[in-house]
């Protein structure tokens, strides 16, 4: 068990962690979180013993063996198959130990060794790190290929695929979706859902972390707090307790100001004066409530787009690729004004390609592309953020794009994506320093904020979240639903591929075709297609088969979700508008005139107010229980219950 006994974690004078006392059993998986900069990853280092609190205690079993990702991978000559290995640390140890045995001829000590080889079950580990291999994305000739042939990304997928490969008690992952596509993070969801150690994981995916963890660890104002449930839960639990303190807050002003309005009216008179004096010492020993916010650094909105050409582009029988190997053929696609797409496919299927082909970065090997007059393109991809200029700031950038624009101007348009001043703050990023000491997630902020003020009006956007933390994805996404072009996304973050596109396109076999379903059916389709292509995987998925549905019934599953799936987004829809309206009622009879104009005779208002407001309560009673009927139905006909309820009839026969 993890336990913090009133813990203190500092970073030179600012405290980052106060008072944090809370347990962490075994096999519980956590997810963590909390702004940046608010102590999530010197936690990790605390678990790791790489710092000590300032102040409590940190109790941690001594025998748990800890995995993390390493932050970075040297150019070794060492097989990556080999490299993934040296994740098991006893694995290594016994194998030295087991040549060392072999050279001395020590029988008794083989015996052992090849026994606790037995144990570990040491034998299966190729055939372990292979399958880690390949669900992180790598082709089965990558396993033979030394780490140094790698570019950075995959380096960092290697680092997972090690830390994975330890038998670990306590898993540490920071941002480990940062580096993946969405078929890798489809299948690291899987695979911590099936990991029977202690998670600990920072992470800015809300899908996610729904996911993979069952309790969420959120920093916030230098407390530590934990809560039950995935993401989704945390954020209602949260919402009510900010809620409830806000309501104390503001019941605590009111008893504020009556009592300093009595001292200010009474504490003069002599008759008073007692009781005036007993007021300002309630005043004074009273513990005050602080107000509750939510507050986001960011705030932004991509400006008015130019007038945009019908069709935007287009794209006939056309083929791409590099060198004399096309990787796509038969393009045939034309973006019209206001499309919002997103694009599917498995790890090289295509689907970087085809981007690079929109936005004119790569050259047709065959067919046509032709674009409309006034087309404006707005293209971001990760190597882009290597084409800042290292030895310029932020409003450097902005004044270099937009010369005739005011500083002043150009410093609150970087002000929305958390650019401000000199940040002396210490929470904000400088507006005016050099953006070579920048993260990751500092330097996509400083490229889509760039991006954004170019006004185009087809947005191609190559996993834009990567390195963003939450507070930002959620911005991104508002922007993203309130922008009036077109828009091509490839992402792993689902949230933002569900609120942000109306069509899904399949990159798949070099071809580009519409795909029928929504990210559901596209985890399906992943499941099935990674058993077609594995042999072994394929024999499995047959006998699998056997007991399961047809793919018939399956069809008509998935079809019988999508308008249960409109229905529960209509009444979502709805219930938001009714909620506000009750919100905004509620606010209008807690006004003490309203009450005073009904004795006055004038009992008309009040009347349809409260009308009003029990209709409002019965329509959303009605809805949420409509809600709560239709959620049911849907999890039903989630591909993962009926496979459950398939295997448990099936277990059931076999008896």
């Amino acid at each position: 068990m993890i336990c913090f006994r009133n813990l203190r974690l500092a970073r030179g004078a600012r405290i980052l962690i106060e008072g944090a006392s809370l347990q962490i059993f075994p096999g519980w998986k956590v997810g963590l979180t909390g702004a940046n900069g608010s102590g999530k990853s010197s936690l990790f280092a605390l678990l790791r013993g790489q710092i000590l609190p300032d102040r409590g205690d940190l109790e941690l079993p001594s025998a748990w063996v800890i995995a993390h990702v390493a932050q970075e991978t040297p150019a070794l000559p060492q097989a990556a198959i080999e490299y993934v290995l040296d994740g098991d640390a006893e694995l290594r140890r016994v194998e030295t130990e087991l040549k060392l045995a072999e050279a001395a001829r020590d029988g008794v000590r083989i015996a052992g060794l090849h026994a606790r080889m037995q144990e570990i079950d040491a034998y299966a580990a190729p055939a372990r790190a292979a399958a880690l291999l390949d669900g992180l994305g790598f082709a089965p000739a990558d396993a033979g290929r030394p780490v140094a042939d790698f570019s950075g990304g995959w380096r960092m997928r290697l680092n997972l695929a090690q830390a994975l490969m330890c038998r670990s008690d306590l898993l540490l992952l920071d941002e480990p979706t940062n580096h993946l596509d969405l078929d890798a993070v489809i299948w690291l969801e899987q695979w911590l859902r099936d990991y029977r150690g202690t998670l600990l994981m920072i992470s800015h995916d809300r899908e996610f972390l729904d996911a993979c963890v069952e309790r969420i660890a959120h920093i916030e104002q230098g407390r530590l707090t934990l809560y039950n449930g995935g993401y989704s839960d945390f954020e209602r639990q949260r919402g009510e307790r900010l809620t409830q303190q806000q309501a104390l807050f503001e019941r605590q002003q009111r008893e504020i100001a009556h009592m300093e309005d009595y001292i200010r009216r009474f504490r003069a008179k002599a008759t008073k004066a007692r009781q005036a004096q007993s007021r300002i010492k309630a005043l004074e020993r009273m513990e005050r409530i602080a107000a509750a916010h939510i507050d986001t650094p960011f705030t932004f909105s991509f400006r008015e787009t130019p007038p945009a050409p019908d069709p935007l582009l287009q794209i006939e029988d056309g083929a791409a690729g590099y060198g004399r190997t096309d990787i796509l053929e038969n393009i045939g696609l034309s973006l019209r004004p206001g499309e919002r797409i997103g694009l599917l496919g498995r790890n090289g299927a295509g689907k970087s390609t085809l981007v690079k082909l929109l936005a004119g970065q790569l050259a047709l090997t065959a067919g046509q592309r032709r674009e409309g007059k006034g087309l404006a393109v707005g293209y971001f991809a990760q190597h882009q953020l290597e084409t800042l200029r290292i030895d310029e700031s932020a409003l450097q950038h902005m004044s270099r794009l937009d010369p005739a624009t005011r500083e002043q101007d150009l410093r609150d348009y970087l002000g929305g994506f958390d650019f401000r001043g000199d940040g002396k703050d210490g929470r904000s990023t400088p507006a005016t320093a050099p953006c070579g000491p920048f993260s990751g997630g500092e330097k996509s902020r400083l490229a889509l904020a760039l991006l954004i003020w170019q006004r185009p009006n087809l947005l191609l956007l190559d996993e834009p979240t990567n390195h963003l933390d939450l507070e930002m994805r959620h911005a991104l996404t508002l922007a993203l639903q309130e922008y009036e072009g077109a828009m091509v996304l490839v992402s792993h973050d689902r949230a933002l591929l569900r609120a942000c596109c109306d069509r899904l396109l399949l990159v798949d076999d070099g071809r580009l075709q519409t795909f029928d379903g929504d990210i559901d059916d596209y985890r399906v389709w992943l499941a099935a297609r990674r058993d077609r292509d594995n042999p072994d995987a394929a024999g499995r998925a047959s006998r699998r088969a056997s007991r399961l549905q047809s793919e018939a019934e399956r069809q008509a599953m998935l079809a019988a979700r999508r308008p249960l799936a409109r229905e529960v987004e209509q009444i979502e829809k709805k219930l938001s508008a009714w909620t506000g309206e009750q919100n905004l009622l509620e606010a209008q009879l807690a006004n003490p005139a309203l009450y005073d104009a009904a004795n006055s005779g004038k009992r008309g208002q009040l009347q349809e107010l409260l009308k009003r407001q029990a209709e409002l309560a019965a329509w959303i009673e009605q809805a949420e229980m409509r809600w709560m009927e239709l959620s049911a139905q849907l999890e039903e006909l989630t591909p993962e219950r009926a496979e459950e309820n398939l295997q448990g009839n099936f277990r059931k026969v076999s008896r």
